[in-house]
């Protein structure tokens, strides 16, 4: 196996954790703007979107400070688009979701064969990633 560079595996968590915690904005502010008649469905997906992006950060918090970084205060940025229709916040959850899953398959990339256990947390992550984008094409197919 080879060295982990650390320094890069900190930086990477600490861009996925501002990620997540913007994630967990950005689907409670989706939760609150969804209206029309499937709103109560489509409000309990944001919302567990927005729970499960906040275990996602703390995971990746914990993983940061066990390799003795420093979790960032920060979140990423996010751009208020003032569309609200159903279709266009799936659209907007999903480039979301996919730019996500870039992060952790450069954390995959970063930590292969250096660390087993950041390997297979990446993997896991990837793996919920594109369940996620799965599920929201899923979604926005009727709005086609």
């Amino acid at each position: 196996m080879q060295e982990l560079d650390q320094n890069k595996t900190i930086g990477l968590l600490n861009a996925i954790m501002e990620f997540e915690l913007a994630g967990v904005v950005r689907y409670t502010h989706y939760s609150l703007m969804v209206t029309g008649p499937n709103r109560i469905p489509i409000v309990d997906f944001f919302k567990a979107q927005a729970s499960e992006s906040l275990l996602h950060a703390q995971q990746v918090g914990e993983i940061l400070t066990g390799l003795d970084g420093h979790p960032s205060l920060k979140i990423a940025q996010m751009e208020e688009t003032y569309q609200h229709t159903v279709k266009d916040i799936l659209a907007e959850s999903l480039s979301h979701e996919k730019k996500a899953l870039d992060l952790y398959k450069s954390l995959l990339e970063t930590v292969s064969n250096a660390s087993i256990y950041l390997e297979e947390f990446a993997r896991g992550m990837i793996g919920q990633e594109e369940m996620h984008n799965l599920e929201l094409k899923k979604m926005l197919r009727d709005f086609s």
